[in-house]
């Protein structure tokens, strides 16, 4: 049986040393390739996952390991580690410090284990399953905010934003009418960490991958939050699509956001 308290202290040890390589060498100049017209990838997303892959098959040699750059067996088949070696790779060859490391362990595509360190802030965020959620190894939890008008919240653009433009604008203005605020950090994985801690009440972003929030997306149920699609149904890793609320805004968000989830409807 797998003790996922366990498991979920040795993920946020190599998450801790991936950030570390990342901090360090930030001011470097960039190996910069394109995945996209704006997706980019630099040398130490491949540095950060040849550690992590290598740290996790020396303390759990029996699991299998999927990384957003070099892949691996299939992320949605038995019991995998799912990575992000560095979420928020453009913020990072601009160095800019909202960039995290997003490691987490899933089992037939459904999160157990979550790590996700933000070298910046020399913090790390974790969670076990039914576990509870821990900043550098404290408790956390969502906000109480239970006033749409002063909420704060956060989203993301996905690199397909030219081709939906117009249905991601769709979705911020119906957000700047209703809500105190909406800010735009740039890693998906990191905005969820300020969720299940309290900085937001709301997260929502479209085109998603399963690395970009299989950590955080537990992080925020392990605070007490709630996640979906944007029209309330359940969330998968491969929906395409997340809302994250303190899930006392979640039923008014999703009255928000209903009407523009398009993207999955599987």
């Amino acid at each position: 049986m797998l003790n996922l308290n366990n498991i979920a202290e040795q993920a946020a040890e190599v998450a801790k040393l991936a950030g570390t390589l990342l901090k360090n060498n930030q001011i470097n100049n960039h190996q910069i390739n394109h995945k996209g017209a704006v997706d980019l990838v630099t040398e130490m997303d491949l540095a950060s996952e040849k550690l992590i892959k290598n740290e996790l098959g020396k303390r759990f040699p029996h699991i299998e390991f999927f990384g957003e750059e070099d892949g691996g067996r299939s992320w949605s088949q038995g019991l995998v580690w799912v990575v992000d070696p560095l979420d928020g790779t453009t913020n990072y060859a601009h160095n800019l410090d909202h960039y995290c490391v997003s490691i987490a362990l899933c089992e037939n595509g459904v999160p157990l284990v979550g790590a996700i360190a933000h070298p910046a802030a020399d913090n790390v965020y974790s969670c076990a399953r039914n576990g509870g959620a821990f900043l550098n190894q404290k408790p956390i939890k969502v906000n109480e905010e239970a006033e749409i008008n002063s909420a704060l919240a956060v989203t993301g653009f996905p690199y397909n934003r030219r081709e939906c433009l117009g249905e991601i604008l769709k979705r911020l203005e119906i957000m700047l009418l209703n809500v105190q605020g909406v800010r735009r950090f740039g890693s998906a994985a990191l905005d969820l960490c300020f969720v299940a801690s309290g900085r937001f009440a709301i997260f929502w972003e479209n085109n998603l991958k399963p690395w970009d929030l299989a950590a955080g997306s537990l992080l925020v149920e392990e605070a007490g939050g709630k996640i979906s699609r944007f029209d309330g149904n359940k969330m998968q890793l491969d929906s395409f699509e997340l809302l994250a609320t303190n899930g006392l805004l979640h039923e008014k968000t999703v009255e928000l956001l209903k009407e523009t989830s398009q993207y999955y409807k599987g």
